[in-house]
Formats: structure tokens, C-alpha cells, sequence
């Protein structure tokens, strides 16, 4: 098993593309999105602008900015000489995957290049929540390269335009979360991983999963006492070091059944059970059913709501 734990949640969640298109701005302008939960990402290509997600602080974008938002709800990108609680504004085709707002005559202040992309993984909102809620990487060219890349993928009908598509957005996933600047300062996998100690521990968790960890065996793992470890991953990575090992070990278990190749008995043992019924009512509570009905579901080619797992004192153990 790969012990790359970046690349393994990138592909668990067989990222696709929706659409990829270019803004381009003048005057003053203000754009007011609803999003339903899924990836958004933008590139700036010229000028700048301010973009607010999810109702947190406003951010000022320049040339170069790049934003990936695993999960969006909320999303307003005005002009910088936008006032406060100004009007909004929609964006006119003007060509092709080319839009603009604002000014109608005149040369663009600003370009902006945005897409939107689904997760296929019936586990996307359990991978979802080991990511950072925002990602901001500023002067990385090879990001503004991909973006470029998959826009026009997007708007291509070559052959096997769906399969190049998923690998640029694995490829955007991975280098955004890597080398985001802003990363380093938002709990999550990404920032874990930035962390030598903590990244032992994240590694020995997907290299075995069924191992019987501990808190104090992963502390053993990142050379830190069990309270220092313990406090550390949770500040961090955004969620106890049990929460997020439950967390992998339930999207193992869904992929495992989901493949329909392994009875009950052996996923649980994949996956660090000691026994089917200790793993059953471990699935059912995380997942709202148990595993035998899930993978009867997903053979009848129904998907069952995704719910975030809880952790209770005897799934720690």
C-alpha cells in the first residue's frame, strides 16, 4: 500500500471537472455566488481583486493568486474599488468560456480564470474534512500552467477528455496543497504532513491501517510524549489523532465494499477490527447503516448520504 498520504485521499476522491471559464472585469463590479458544497478554484491571471468564501475575512488577490476551496457554501469576488455591501453584478458571455462584468466597453482591469469541480467519491465529505478549508498559493506558475490546461480540456470534445481531465486536477490538487503559502497556517492534512514529527505518525497510519493503534503508540511513532502529541495533531491537523484515523479507515472500509470483492470478515480486519460485529456497529455509526446494507446499496447503484464520523471513547481504543 502506498504510504503517500496526500496522494492517496487526491485519488480516493476522483476529482472531475464541471466547467472552467475566464472573468475579466472593469469599472466596479460585484459578483455573489451560492455554492452547494464543491471544489472551487480560481487563478488570477491580470490586475486583482477581493474574494470573500464562505463568510470569512476578505482576502485582496493579485496576479499570480491562486485559491482552492475543497468545500464551497458561499462565494462573492468583487473589484478593489468595490464598496462595502455594493450591489451585484452578473457576469455577460461575451464568447466561448469567456465572461465579463462590470464596465461593458473598455479594456479589462482584471482576468480571473475559475472552475468547478465535483469529487466522485461517495467519501468526499469524510476526505474533505482532513483538507484545509482554504488554500491561497501566490507566485506558483505551475498552477497557472494547470489552470490553463484544464480550461481548455474543459472546453475540448478530444478523446478521452474525462481521464485527462481527472489527472490535471489530481496533478492541481496535489501541487496547490503543497505549495500553498497560506497552507502552512490552515489545519489540515497538508499541514500535518508539513510537519516532521506529525508526519510520522500520519505515514504509519496509512501505511497500516489495521494496525491497533493508540494515541501513545503514534506518539511513540512522532517522538513526542502523549499529551504533547495528542494536542500537537489536534492543532494542526484539525481533528484528534483518532478522529482522523476512524476517518481513513471508514473511507478504506466504503472503497473496499464498494469494490464487492471482499466478505464483511476480511474488510474488517483491512481496516484494524478484530471482529465483523465490533467493525459493523463501528460502520453503522459513522456511516448511518451497516456495511452489509451499504455494499447491498452501492451494488443496486444507489449512493447513501455521506455523514462526518463522531468518535466515542470505545472507538479509541
Amino acid at each position: 500500500m502506498s504510504t503517500d498520504p496526500l496522494a492517496e485521499v487526491v485519488t480516493l476522491l476522483q476529482p472531475a471537472a464541471r466547467f472552467s471559464k475566464l472573468v475579466e472585469g472593469a469599472g466596479t463590479w460585484r459578483v455573489h455566488r451560492e455554492g452547494t458544497g464543491e471544489p472551487f478554484f480560481c487563478a488570477v491571471v491580470d490586475g486583482g481583486c477581493r474574494m470573500i468564501v464562505d463568510g470569512q475575512s476578505s482576502m485582496k488577490l493579485e496576479a499570480g493568486d491562486y485559491v482552492l476551496v475543497p468545500a464551497m457554501h458561499e462565494l462573492i469576488v468583487e473589484s478593489l474599488n468595490a464598496p462595502p455591501a455594493g450591489t451585484t453584478s452578473m457576469p455577460t458571455e461575451i464568447g466561448a468560456g469567456h465572461f465579463r462584468v462590470g464596465h461593458e466597453a473598455g479594456p479589462a482591469e482584471s482576468r480571473v480564470q475559475i472552475g468547478h469541480c465535483s469529487f466522485g467519491s461517495p467519501d468526499a465529505e469524510l476526505l474533505v474534512s482532513l483538507l484545509p478549508q482554504i488554500v491561497i498559493a501566490r507566485g506558483e506558475p505551475r498552477l497557472a500552467l494547470l489552470m490553463q490546461l484544464i480550461g481548455g480540456e474543459t472546453r475540448s470534445r478530444r478523446p478521452a477528455r474525462d481521464l485527462v481531465l481527472q489527472r490535471l486536477l489530481e496533478v492541481m490538487l496535489i501541487e496547490a496543497l503543497r505549495c500553498g503559502n497560506d497552507t502552512a497556517s490552515a489545519p489540515g492534512l497538508a499541514r500535518g504532513l508539513a510537519d516532521e514529527r506529525l508526519a510520522a505518525a500520519i505515514r504509519a497510519i496509512h501505511a497500516r491501517p489495521e494496525y491497533p493503534w493508540t494515541v501513545a503508540k503514534l506518539a511513540a511513532d512522532a517522538a513526542l510524549s502523549r499529551s504533547a502529541f495528542f494536542a500537537r495533531f489536534n492543532r494542526t491537523v484539525g481533528l484528534p489523532p483518532m478522529e482522523y484515523l476512524l476517518t481513513w479507515r471508514m473511507a478504506l472500509a466504503r472503497r473496499m465494499l464498494r469494490g464487492h470483492e471482499l466478505a464483511i470478515e476480511q474488510v474488517a480486519e483491512n481496516v484494524g477490527y478484530s471482529s465483523a460485529s465490533t467493525f459493523t456497529v463501528a460502520f453503522a455509526r459513522h456511516v448511518g447503516m451497516p456495511p452489509a446494507r451499504y455494499a447491498r446499496m452501492q451494488q443496486d447503484g444507489r449512493s447513501p448520504k455521506n455523514t462526518i464520523p463522531s468518535v466515542s471513547s470505545t472507538e479509541t481504543q
